[in-house]
Order: structure tokens, then C-alpha cells, then sequence
């Protein structure tokens, strides 16, 4: 993936592949015989789309798992596709339901709302529960909003502040550990703004025992060796949500195990679930937050 002028997203067809998991062969097939897309060209010849594709394939996926065979979708406009993908997830809402609540407060900007929502299923069920069984589905669902364009950037922004504050809330809870020999480095490469999945690893480390230095998001690297000049750590921990090719994720992962040779590494993240094995040591690579609680308790 990468920007053209006026910062245009663009995607490779196995960038498609990649994010969908419908594969490039599927897509191409698609193309010839229904003219489901009308990619744009290089100058080279070599295509390659833009948002608008992205988010109608992922619309085609989920009619798909609705039961909907390509050669109907294939007639559908671009209107009616949203329409049915609406009305697939509204099947199964409820609005009772503490996922719609969040919805619903998320739309109306409603801050009061939203807060009430989460803070009765912590008292109800635990903080990790809350986060496994109600956040995560909460943008799952989010996920599928913006593919249908139901809602804006600012509402997403709107609801990730509020969940911020109450992870950093939870964080403060915490008892500061007493061993201060097992330090993480938590921060995210400078192009990184999603932080989330960060503070949740910041969460399960401090509950675990161990010593957190937080940078959070957009972390230049000579900032971070710095950090590592000054107290030294024998992990560090990032993510990688936003796009970034598989080139410059495995180029910057290099640059990490060069420059921080003494420390193991923790990586996670829907970026790296496509990268090739690293055949690195230091490199531990997480799919689930189970994985990362399980290392912990052996640590």
C-alpha cells in the first residue's frame, strides 16, 4: 500500500488480497467476468486501486458470508450493496445489547452514554473481560460502519479518546511493581498513531509485575535508542496497525534487532500477520493478547 499525490491511498492487488482474504486470482476472475472493478493503471501498465475498491470488496465479503452468491452481488449498485450490508448486521442487532450501546453513544457523540456503557460491564465482568468480550467486537463492528460509510473519521477518533482515558484509568489502578529488573519499552514507530492494542499491553505488563516505560505513539528512532541509553530494558514492545509495506515493516523490524541487540522484542499487530518467518530469536511474534499473557506468566 502507498500514496500517490494528494495523499491518496492506493493498494496492489495483493494488498486487496492481504486485507480481505479473498484471493488475488478470486479478484481478477471477478474483473473479467462481471466487471466488479475497473482498477486503475501505472504508467507501466500494472493496476492497482483505491479506497472505494477496498471498502466494496470488503462489502462483497460479508454478502458472501450472508449467503449471497457473487453473480447477484455482481448486479447490485453500489447503493444497494451498502443497503444489504446494513441490513445483514442489523439482522443480528440488539439494541439491549452493550456492542449497539456503544454504537449508538459513538454516533450521537454521546460521551455519558458510551462511559456508562463500559464502566458497568467493568464492575460487572472485569476490566479484561470488558476488553476481550465488549471493545473488541465494539470495532470490529466500527470496522463494518466505515465499510459501508455509515460513519466518519471523527466519530472513530471521538470514541478511541474515551476508551484512552479509561485504559489509562485502569493502568493507574495497578500497584507499581516491585522488581524493576524486567523493564518494557512500549512505543510505536512514527508513522504509528493507534495505540489501543499498546495500552492494553501496558495493562497486562504492569498487572504482570513488570516495569513499563510508555513512549505511546510516533516514537522517531534515534528517540527511542536514546530511551534505551538511559535505562536500558530487556524488552521492547510495539505494534503495527496503520499501512506499511512488507518491505519497510521488515526493514524497520532489521533496524530494531541491530540497534537493540541485548532486548527480545514483542511484535503484534494486523500488519505482521502476513510477514515471512524471521528466523530471529530476539523477535517474538504475537497473534492474541492470550499469547502475550502467556509469556508473562514464564517471564
Amino acid at each position: 500500500m502507498e500514496k500517490r499525490e494528494m495523499d491518496i491511498q492506493v493498494y496492489s492487488i495483493k494488498d486487496l488480497e492481504d486485507i480481505s482474504g479473498i484471493k488475488a486470482h478470486t479478484i481478477r476472475i471477478w474483473e473479467k467476468r462481471y466487471n466488479i472493478f475497473e482498477p486503475q493503471r501505472t504508467d507501466t501498465n500494472i493496476r492497482y486501486y483505491l479506497d472505494n475498491d477496498l471498502r466494496k470488496l470488503l462489502n462483497i465479503s460479508i454478502l458472501l458470508e450472508n449467503n449471497f452468491k457473487i453473480s447477484q452481488i455482481a448486479h447490485f449498485s453500489a447503493e444497494e450493496i451498502l443497503k444489504k450490508v446494513n441490513l445483514c448486521s442489523s439482522k443480528t442487532a440488539d439494541k439491549n445489547d452493550p456492542v449497539e450501546k456503544l454504537i449508538i453513544a459513538m454516533i450521537d457523540f454521546d460521551q455519558p452514554a458510551f462511559e456508562k456503557t463500559v464502566l458497568k460491564t467493568i464492575q460487572k465482568s472485569g476490566f479484561q473481560n470488558t476488553v476481550n468480550n465488549l471493545i473488541y467486537p465494539f470495532f470490529t463492528k466500527v470496522g463494518i460502519l466505515w465499510q459501508t460509510e455509515a460513519i466518519n473519521p471523527a466519530q472513530e477518533h471521538f470514541v478511541s479518546n474515551i476508551i484512552k482515558k479509561l485504559f489509562f484509568s485502569e493502568i493507574e489502578k495497578l500497584k507499581e511493581p516491585e522488581n524493576e529488573n524486567r523493564k518494557f519499552i512500549l512505543f510505536l514507530h512514527e508513522n504509528e498513531l493507534h495505540e489501543l492494542g499498546l495500552l492494553y499491553s501496558y495493562y497486562l505488563i504492569k498487572k504482570a509485575g513488570g516495569k513499563v516505560i510508555y513512549l505511546g505513539q510516533s516514537v522517531p528512532l534515534p528517540d527511542l535508542v536514546k530511551t534505551w541509553n538511559a535505562k536500558p530494558a530487556e524488552f521492547l514492545v510495539t505494534s503495527f496497525t496503520s499501512n506499511i509495506s512488507k518491505q519497510k515493516l521488515t526493514e524497520y523490524i532489521g533496524d530494531l534487532t541491530e540497534k537493540f541487540n541485548k532486548s527480545k522484542i514483542i511484535i503484534s499487530g494486523i500488519q505482521i500477520k502476513n510477514l515471512p518467518e524471521l528466523n530471529n530469536e530476539k523477535i517474538i511474534k504475537l497473534t492474541t493478547f492470550y499469547e502475550l499473557e502467556k509469556i508473562l506468566k514464564i517471564l
